[in-house]
């Protein structure tokens, strides 16, 4: 698992107008090809009236899996441009189909290229991009009399709550970056006297808004 990754919020759609012809940029997340695929095949459904839906996917940890269609744009023009925005913008897991309901103005290759990296960039853009930073979830179990404090006390510090789990004793759970669940635990002791329980959990990945 990689320590943090850019990758897009969720999924967002742009519009823009060139020479009378509307580029409508669909964006999405997707984590294996089949993904991708499904998403495509989605968008191609809604919009079959369209002159053309080009696309291009980047998908793994090493960006293993890169493809990109021109669906009937001269070759090159299209599919690869909406790739090079991906790679350019350094985001994983992400597949884009930008519909093309032409206009009666042929824009040529280098127009068509331009078009379509401008429709991608604006397309990622209205939709968000995130850091996935890869976390350890410490869960720290102590008496309900502890809780105000140590609620107040991690709102204030650089830790995030994931959850607090009301049960017998409260175990509140903490996203915590690697390298600190050492100084993490030894805070929780100090702050209840010694009174808690400190265990380290799975690792998940926090999601941040990346402005």
């Amino acid at each position: 698992m990689l320590p943090y990754y850019h990758t897009v919020k969720g999924y967002g759609e742009n519009e823009i107008v060139i020479e009378k012809s509307r580029f409508i940029a669909h964006v999405t997340r997707a984590e294996t090809e089949e993904e991708a695929q499904e998403f495509i095949q989605l968008i191609k459904k809604q919009h079959w009236n369209a002159t053309h839906n080009c696309s291009a996917y980047l998908i793994g940890e090493n960006d293993q899996i890169q493809k990109a269609n021109d669906d009937g744009e001269p070759s090159g023009t299209a599919g690869v441009p909406i790739l090079e925005v991906l790679k350019k913008r350094h985001v994983k897991d992400t597949v884009v189909v930008v519909t093309r309901y032409f206009g009666g103005i042929k824009l040529g290759a280098g127009g068509l290229i331009r078009a379509y990296g401008k429709a991608t960039s604006e397309g990622l853009n209205a939709t968000g991009i995130v850091e996935r930073k890869l976390m350890t979830i410490m869960h720290t179990k102590v008496d309900y009399t502890w809780l105000g404090k140590l609620e107040n006390e991690l709102r204030s510090s650089i830790y995030k709550v994931k959850e607090i789990h009301y049960l017998e004793n409260v175990e509140i759970e903490v996203f915590v970056e690697k390298g600190q669940t050492e100084a993490f635990t030894n805070w929780m002791i100090e702050l209840t006297n010694g009174q808690c329980e400190v265990r380290e959990g799975q690792k998940l990945y926090l999601e941040e808004d990346v402005i």
